[in-house]
């Protein structure tokens, strides 16, 4: 390894000569409290910045076991020196001058959520720490202006590294109460299915959020209060009792008028399945963490799915048991996603009516009596919503405005008003019985045959070259070379970098899986084993790690592997 002083002189050596010269700095250097890896030089001061990693032992590092030891609290720990870091980053970033992106000090930016990231990973039993950072190396024109990269790399970066990812320098009690908050959203996560629960959201919780464009909290919002029918008291391991409303496991039904609250809950259900930063408002809304949402989705692509337990008797005679479109319908693509979602082993839907296709929602008793039911290829979701939840064990929670069908089949619902909940379930299913309904009058649905989720893919003919490309495009979609597969209806994906995490799984499963005899079951949670044992990147065989990579649950790996339209 070489020395800090070593790296000075190359920089001196090849001050003004032109940029590419900068990659002779390529290689470890050690500096007095970590090593400092210039792990990728970029090309030209206006490509992709450098990619740089400052590594320092555990032991030099100095966190408490008791920080480390367990995944959730190390995660939220490695998140908090993200924040750390890219605060102290951002006073100097740019000051370095020069052309391109010189000068630029690039950190991931998380939001309100806790994840997972590449860009600071701590070893559970050393304590040892990465962390990954992008740096724009100075040039004038497209020549090296060495003085500048010294100043970033022996002025700059060593400021933001004492400041950040050494616990003696650090704020301990926030980093206290950092890994206090971790262990108590990681017990009501325990209790949710100690108790057979399906979410949690605590009293005092700020659901509604700034604006449409902004996840912060919104200021001087209404507050969350439990319905008392619905309370639930827990006994944090920190922070001690702890009220509110737990939604049980089965079929829940979120009504209300317009603006008064119905999506905002669901929205923070949605997101329930992360866990939060203290001051967020939603830190103790946990939901079972396989719950996904449910919606319409025109257009997508569907591979080999089995939706007859909604769809059959199409009138073009498509096999629905094996069912391919490359432009699905919003009836085929909901119920496409409902499939998918079991075989990635969801426990629980999240539909809003709002984003779902009317035809598979709900079929009226005055159209059934005009159109026949035996010439209807379509199921609706009520007329299974039971059985799935009899008999698969999957439980729903539903936002509904204007249909009123699903009352018959709630064990719960909540009204909405002002943002407040109230369990109205008795009074609604007391008002329920003064209406007929086809759902009581017709006979009783035969049960659908369990679905098959044998689906075999292979990589398709010139789509798993080694030399593939991995291109982000923000949370909506990412390209592996000519492959787009499209992902913004995914809406519990957070940030871009989850999208770059299954861009390079796909890619990963393109070259080495997809051989047309494992499933795509098999194929996901070989993904999902591969980064719970040996990390993120155990999916990226570069040369170096990005540092702009989060991780991603099974459901969200299942819908991308879905969606990839050259399989």
């Amino acid at each position: 390894m070489k020395r800090a002083q070593d790296l000075q002189e190359i920089l001196h050596r090849i001050d003004h000569r032109g940029y590419p010269a900068y990659k002779d700095t390529a290689g470890a250097y050690q500096f007095d409290s970590y090593v400092l890896s210039i792990d990728h030089v970029q090309g030209d001061p206006f490509a992709s910045p450098s990619k740089v990693s400052v590594h320092v032992d555990g032991k030099t590092a100095g966190f408490p076991a008791d920080m480390i030891s367990q995944k959730h609290t190390r995660i939220a720990l490695a998140d908090a020196l993200i924040r750390k870091f890219g605060k102290e980053a951002q006073q100097y970033s740019h000051k370095a001058k020069g052309s391109g992106k010189s000068g630029l000090l690039s950190v991931s930016r998380p939001g309100q959520e806790v994840l997972e990231r590449s860009a600071c990973e701590i070893a559970p039993d050393s304590g040892n720490l990465i962390f990954r950072l992008e740096i724009g190396f100075p040039a004038n024109g497209r020549s090296i202006n060495a003085g500048e990269l010294i100043r970033i790399l022996f002025q700059f970066l060593p400021a933001c590294v004492q400041k950040s990812l050494f616990y003696k320098h650090a704020d301990q009690k926030h980093l206290q109460k950092v890994k206090e908050l971790a262990q108590d959203q990681q017990y009501i996560r325990t209790q949710l299915k100690e108790r057979n629960l399906a979410a949690f959201v605590a009293d005092g919780s700020i659901l509604p959020r700034e604006s449409g464009v902004s996840d912060r909290p919104m200021k001087q919002a209404v507050s969350f209060c439990s319905p008392p029918s619905m309370a639930v008291e827990l006994e944090l391991p920190n922070a001690g009792t702890i009220k509110g409303m737990g939604i049980p496991q089965g079929i829940t039904l979120i009504v209300g008028g317009g603006y008064h609250g119905k999506s905002t809950l669901l929205k923070a259900l949605e997101r329930g399945v992360y866990n939060h930063i203290a001051g967020d408002g939603r830190e103790y809304v946990i939901t079972d963490d396989t719950a996904v949402k449910i919606r319409a989705e025109d257009g997508r692509s569907i591979q080999k799915t089995d939706i007859s337990m909604f769809i059959n008797g199409l009138p073009n005679g498509k096999n629905t048991r094996s069912f391919v479109t490359e432009d699905a319908s919003g009836s085929t693509s909901q119920a496409a996603n409902v499939i998918e979602a079991m075989e990635a082993g969801t426990h629980l839907f999240l539909i809003d009516e709002d984003t779902s296709a009317t035809n598979f929602m709900i079929r009226d008793e005055l159209m059934a009596r005009v159109v026949h039911p035996n010439m209807e290829p379509i199921t609706p979701f009520i007329d299974r919503v039971e059985e799935l939840s009899h008999r698969y064990h999957i439980s729903t929670i539903l936002v509904a405005g204007s249909c009123g069908s699903y009352f018959y089949k709630a064990d719960h619902v909540i009204q909405m008003m002002q943002y407040q909940p109230v369990d109205i379930t008795e009074s609604a299913k007391k008002e329920a019985e003064r209406f007929s309904d086809m759902t009581k009058d017709k006979l009783a649905r035969k049960e659908a045959d369990p679905p098959s989720f044998h689906r075999v893919f292979t990589a398709g003919k010139g789509s798993a070259n080694e030399r593939m490309k991995v291109k982000g495009m923000g949370k909506d979609a990412v390209s592996i070379d000519r492959d787009t597969i499209e992902l913004r209806y995914i809406e519990q994906l957070l940030d871009s970098e989850q999208t770059m995490t299954l861009g390079y799984m796909v890619k990963y499963a393109k070259q080495h899986l997809f051989d047309g005899k494992k499933d795509i079951r098999e194929i996901a949670r070989y993904l999902e084993r591969m980064v719970e044992e040996k990390g993120i990147d155990a999916v990226c065989e570069g040369r170096y790690l990005p540092c702009n990579l989060a991780a991603v649950r099974a459901q969200e790996i299942f819908a991308c592997l879905n969606r990839c339209r050259t399989l």
